[in-house]
Formats: structure tokens, C-alpha cells, sequence
């Protein structure tokens, strides 16, 4: 599932594209929205909720969008040939030479835009808010702090603890703190997993590439997230791999790595084989 920084990234893209233009052809290919028609609506901007996208118009409406497992959204020229399926199209947005296709969107929906907080509402602190302040970083970590017996992998994943940290962040945090996914989060500073969350989404959240080691290269980019064939990225241990997600809340398990031995803290028995990668 793509990250926080992945679905920031899009909404800039898109909304530098789109903004202030206005809509000379829109085609929505979703069964709730087979009927409607924003030809002629302005774009006034896009905004980005932790995973969740919204694309905001003139008359006060917004469309609502989640990218889940495989979603996306391209720029190209009305009439180009598209990188994706036609029949993955869920949307297209055209304004003047700009056209925007959400590829695999799921969970579309058009409301007013004073609704918003109905679909994101119960999300805590969007760590890539560009009005971050004290008080985001305070509810977060009251957020987290408030179930010490809570698995520390299963917590950073609640986005209504912080709304932005995907799989590939949870694995890197922990390996980061010292610690394995399956610890308490009574056993961490919940202030330095808030700031450091925070930090490294920050840090790649104007680029494609997601590094948590601060290497571009290839291969190089994380210290354990699917590096169960190279080793840790520090030590050259072998990474190991097992699931998390027992917690009822959660709706499947994923597939975590961490090292066993610059991570201290409780784990499960490793898988036997490499997991594919499951963003």
C-alpha cells in the first residue's frame, strides 16, 4: 500500500497540473458516479489527508479518493497513450492540455467539500500537514502512548495514532529505534517514534525514491524492508521476515522485517522463504 509521502507526492503533481484550470471534459467510470459531470467546474486546488486524496472544485465540491493497494494517479495530454489499462480508468479529469486518469482509484466519491472530515475525521495528525504544529506532534503521541501494551508495528499502522506511515515506515522506524515490530510501545519514547516518523516522510515525500538510510542507489535504500536475500543494511545480518496483524482492528497481516540482532525485543518464529513484496 503506498505510503503517506507516496500519496502527498501524487496530490502536489496533479495539483500543479490542474489548478486554477477549468475542467473541459471529465469521464467517471465508477458505478456511483456514472452520471456525473464536472465540465465547466474549477480546480481550485488538491489536498492530501494521510492516504487520502481530494480534489477540490468551484461550487464547493470534492472528489474523494483512496489509492488502497494499487492505485494511481498519471498527467498526461488528452489523446496520449495511457501507461495503464483503459479498462483500470476509474476517472478522467481534462483541462485544456491537461489530462489526469486515476488509474485503480477505489473508495470515489463526490460531496461537499465543508464534509471532508466525514471521511478523514478519525484519522490522528497527518504527519505531512504543511500546518504541523506542537499541538499535532502532542495528540500523536497521547495517541500512541494510550495503548502501552499495544504491538509498536501495529500502532505506527493505526492511522488514527498518525495518518502516514505505510509498512515499508513501520519496518524502518522500529529497526531505527532498536527495537522489533512486535514490541510494546510501552518500551519506546513515544516522542522520538512521532519525530522520527515524521522525519523520514518528510525527507522523501518530494521524491519518488524512498530512502531511510539517506542512499539513493538501488538496493541500498533500507536498512531491512525486503531485504530478507541481502541482509541488513548495517550489520549484514540476515533479515528475517514474519507476519503481524493479529490485532482484530487491523484487516490482514504483513508480511515484517527486522534484524535479530540490531533490533532487541520479542518475535515470532521468521517465515521459512522471501515474501513478495506486498505494498
Amino acid at each position: 500500500m503506498p505510503e503517506g509521502d507516496t500519496v502527498f507526492l501524487a496530490g502536489q503533481k496533479v495539483g500543479k497540473a490542474l489548478a486554477g484550470r477549468v475542467l473541459t471534459r471529465t469521464n467517471f467510470r465508477h458505478p456511483a458516479l456514472a452520471t456525473a459531470d464536472l465540465t465547466g467546474s474549477t480546480v481550485l486546488g488538491v489536498r492530501t489527508v494521510g492516504k487520502h486524496l481530494f480534489f477540490r472544485f468551484s461550487g464547493e465540491l470534492s472528489l474523494h479518493s483512496h489509492l488502497k493497494m494499487d492505485g494511481a494517479w498519471e498527467i498526461s495530454r488528452p489523446g496520449a497513450r495511457w501507461r495503464h489499462p483503459a479498462h483500470h480508468a476509474r476517472v478522467v479529469l481534462e483541462a485544456g492540455g491537461v489530462q489526469v486518469v486515476g488509474f485503480r482509484v477505489h473508495d470515489l466519491e463526490l460531496l461537499p467539500t465543508a464534509e471532508e472530515s466525514r471521511l478523514v475525521g478519525h484519522l490522528g495528525p497527518d504527519l505531512l500537514d504543511p500546518q504541523w504544529s506542537a499541538g499535532h506532534e502532542s495528540r500523536a503521541i497521547a495517541a500512541l502512548a494510550a495503548e502501552p501494551g499495544r504491538e509498536l508495528g501495529l500502532a505506527l499502522l493505526d492511522q488514527r495514532v498518525m495518518a502516514g506511515v505505510g509498512n515499508l515506515y513501520k519496518c524502518e522506524i522500529c529497526f531505527l529505534l532498536g527495537v522489533t515490530p512486535w514490541t510494546p510501545v510501552s518500551e519506546v519514547d513515544a516522542v522520538a517514534v512521532v519525530r522520527l516518523a515524521r522525519k523520514l516522510l518528510l525527507a522523501n515525500a518530494w521524491r519518488h525514491e524512498q530512502s531511510t538510510t539517506g542512499d539513493l542507489t538501488r538496493g541500498r535504500r533500507n536498512w531491512v524492508y525486503e531485504r530478507t536475500r541481502q541482509g541488513c543494511f548495517r550489520c549484514g545480518t540476515r533479515v528475517q521476515v514474519a507476519g503481524q496483524g493479529r490485532d482484530p482492528r487491523d484487516v490482514q497481516a504483513r508480511p515484517t522485517w527486522f534484524c535479530p540482532r540490531c533490533q532487541r525485543g520479542p518475535s515470532p518464529q521468521p517465515r521459512s522463504r522471501a515474501v513478495p513484496d506486498a505494498r
